[in-house]
């Protein structure tokens, strides 16, 4: 029974693992339908799955922490692997969604297409970010009913809304800005620094069942249900700006 809890947090693993697949499936398509009408240039519509697939692992990695504590079977192993896991399927799978974007932002340039692997990079700061949270993380116990940082959970499913967004969503304005390239830089910024930084952030943990003593975490819910009904997928980033704002707006003095 001692290894349940770790066969969930493999699974999220290998959900990671079939994202990134998803991701680079296909590669971008390009359609070229003639001297007149120009090119068409878009990104592989499966990557989308890989949206789903983050989606699965974070809800693997919520139920191993949930069935380890359920049958006693926490472990410093168990920990680690958590951590391992996550790397992949809220680091890597993620920062490849950004780099994928990247491409599609360059490919409508001039000669876009053969843009340096350099320009790219930049995508894989948001795992690097990621991997040195988790680190710290392990080592600091004091984090249980609160982070010092951004969970990379929420950033991995913060980016993989991206790509539900750009096909399911339509908002011109909303398409056109996850295809250009300073967004695209700015936020892997800025969520990199969201994650190693030391601001105080909500662990999604009930107390007890009073509600005053669990007042941010009520109210992200209420804006999590009421966003999700009115935005659909454009709900996702509403929902970590409230995260944010929340854990600020209640931190501990």
């Amino acid at each position: 029974m001692k290894q349940v809890p770790n066969l969930f947090t493999l699974l999220n693993l290998i959900f990671g693992c079939l994202a990134i697949v998803a991701i680079l499936q296909n590669g971008i398509t390009i359609q070229y339908s003639g001297p007149d009408t120009g090119m068409y240039i878009d990104i592989p519509e499966k990557i989308w799955l890989a949206s789903l697939f983050i989606g699965l692992a974070a809800l693997v990695d919520f139920l191993d922490g949930f069935v380890a504590r359920l049958l006693g079977a926490t472990s410093e192993m168990g920990k680690q692997l958590d951590s391992l896991a996550d790397i992949v399927s809220f680091g890597v799978a993620p920062s490849m969604i950004i780099y994928q974007f990247l491409r599609l932002s360059y490919a409508h340039e001039v000669n876009g297409i053969n843009i340096s692997v350099w320009a790219l990079a930049p995508a894989f700061i948001l795992a690097a970010a990621a991997a040195y949270r988790l680190a710290r993380f392990n080592i600091d116990n004091s984090q249980q009913y609160s982070f010092k940082g951004v969970p990379v959970p929420a950033v991995g499913l913060l980016v993989a809304s991206f790509p539900l967004i750009y096909w399911f969503m339509p908002s011109e304005f909303i398409v056109n800005l996850l295809v250009n390239k300073w967004f695209l830089y700015g936020i892997t910024l800025i969520l990199s620094w969201l994650m190693v930084s030391n601001l105080p952030m909500l662990a999604l943990k009930f107390k007890n069942l009073n509600v005053k003593n669990n007042l941010p975490q009520v109210l992200l819910i209420v804006i999590a249900i009421l966003s999700a009904v009115l935005l659909k997928w454009l709900a996702v980033p509403l929902i970590f700006t409230a995260y944010i704002i929340l854990s600020l707006l209640f931190k501990k003095k």
